[in-house]
């Protein structure tokens, strides 16, 4: 669902996103050009990225469907439009995911204890690679968590002595930088410890452990590097090219290609300014000393680099809910999009780089590129657990919360073998998602408070057309410029 905007003095609700006010402006203006450029090049864009857009453009309008809900204390009608549910663009969409997925980690999936989030970067070749190749991730990933599971179990055998030792994990993909580049990453966030299996099917017991330091991680990015070059020789990846000279998706897609290319290296795609730098503002006296600004968690080695300075106490589930929502938050924030007088885009960056920078400039086509570029090829998972943490783990169903038992969940530090539990929900109800992403409720009326109840779902276009219609709307989407 879209965000709810509350009208009081009507009873049709006027959906509006909150990157209409200048993102949608960008994109109606600027879509049918950057897509017709793209032809001209040759090749047109993959339909996954023009349908990206152009259900973006629908996101939040009555016409493309909506939910009627109705209040009987006052007869209060509303309606409610659906959402286009794509990656990359919209950013209420990717909001609502945000917070959906981090709402179900923390009720359903994270157990109640310390966690650590592990950050792995990449050199440029793979984030090229990454961006549109989703089966190789899949071994790098698995690469990279055994070389942290390695050390947490040779640490937890150091310390208590433990041989039968169990690690967690959830994986986001993360594709975009700071300053909407393309940067493909894995952040993860792991179990701080191991749960020991006791003897004799007794059950698990947890088993905190302190912190990594400087030599540990520096050791756990070497044994990742040396995993990683084994699993890209298995997968057949060459780093420089393959037997004819060319990547896969230059053949495929050439325009796609260049601006994945464009978008890694941080330079233009399109325009009379192709390969040059992308424009950045800042100050540079305010930069940063790249070695100080290092913490004790950092490593870097051959081009990857690994940050584990993140941790969350066991009884801290509200910082773990924002953790989750950092690690899982769309490519773009509207908040910090400006439109300059000479009618190119600013986007402000949240954090200063080293350098001073602190935003970027694009031509507007050249937005578009870097928001193509955010859009992660179809059934492509972004979200990955592993270990304990695994859909089909058979320790999973003693170490997740029980639903309605989260808060007394970790008291204990052994887990006994519970047969019967409560069935879960599996989704959170819009109206409850709502709430928690847009902190409106879509079901309490206006008018009286009361609490409305859901009347019809209306998908097709001539039940939209008639519904607005009886009403005396109209229906349509906001007007593009020409």
């Amino acid at each position: 669902m879209a965000q709810i905007e509350a009208i009081a003095s009507a009873n049709v609700y006027e959906p509006r996103c909150a990157e209409r006010t200048l993102l949608h402006q960008v994109v109606a203006e600027e879509l049918d050009g950057f897509l017709s450029a793209a032809l001209e090049r040759g090749h047109p864009l993959p339909r996954f990225v023009e349908a990206t857009f152009r259900d973006f453009l629908a996101c939040g309008v009555a016409k493309h469907g909506f939910v009627r809900v109705h209040c009987d204390q006052c007869g209060r009608d509303r309606i409610v439009a659906f959402s286009c549910k794509r990656r990359g663009v919209c950013g209420s969409c990717g909001g609502r995911r945000m917070a959906e997925t981090a709402a179900h980690l923390v009720d359903r999936v994270l157990p109640q204890a310390p966690m650590r989030q592990w950050v792995l970067s990449l050199p440029f070749p793979l984030r090229y690679r990454l961006a549109y190749d989703r089966t190789l991730a899949t071994p790098l990933l698995a690469a990279f968590l055994r070389a942290v599971f390695a050390s947490l179990r040779r640490r937890a055998r150091e310390r208590y002595g433990v041989r039968r030792a169990k690690c967690g994990s959830v994986t986001f993909l993360q594709r975009f930088g700071g300053a909407l580049n393309l940067n493909v990453h894995f952040h993860c966030l792991l179990i701080d410890g191991v749960y020991e299996v006791l003897p004799a099917s007794c059950g698990l017991r947890f088993l905190e452990l302190p912190p990594p330091d400087a030599h540990e991680v520096l050791r756990v990015l070497t044994d990742t590097v040396s995993r990683l070059a084994s699993a890209l020789k298995r997968s057949g990846y060459r780093s420089d090219s393959d037997s004819d000279g060319e990547d896969p998706l230059s053949r495929e897609n050439p325009v796609l290609a260049a601006l994945y290319a464009a978008a890694v290296q941080g330079r233009v795609a399109m325009g009379a300014e192709v390969g040059e730098r992308t424009t950045r503002i800042g100050n540079a006296a305010l930069a940063v000393d790249s070695i100080s600004a290092q913490s004790s968690c950092n490593a870097v080695l051959g081009g990857f680099s690994l940050h584990a300075g993140v941790a969350i106490a066991a009884t801290d589930r509200a910082g773990l809910e924002r953790l989750c929502r950092y690690m899982a938050r769309p490519a773009l924030a509207s908040e910090r999009i400006e439109r300059l007088a000479d009618g190119r885009i600013l986007y402000r960056m949240r954090h200063r780089w080293r350098d001073g920078t602190s935003a970027v400039v694009f031509e507007p086509r050249e937005f578009l590129a870097r928001l193509a570029a955010q859009v992660p090829p179809p059934r492509a998972h972004q979200v990955r657990y592993h270990g304990l943490l695994a859909p089909c783990a058979s320790w999973r169903r003693y170490v997740v919360p029980a639903p309605a038992a989260s808060e007394r969940a970790g008291e204990s530090g052994e887990c006994s073998h519970e047969k019967s539990r409560v069935p879960r929900a599996q989704r959170i109800a819009w109206s409850d998602l709502l709430r928690r992403v847009f902190a409106v409720d879509a079901l309490v009326c206006d008018r009286c408070g009361s609490r409305m109840r859901v009347v019809v779902a209306a998908r097709s276009p001539a039940a939209v057309a008639a519904f607005v219609g009886c009403i005396g709307g109209s229906g349509r989407s906001p007007p593009a410029p020409p």
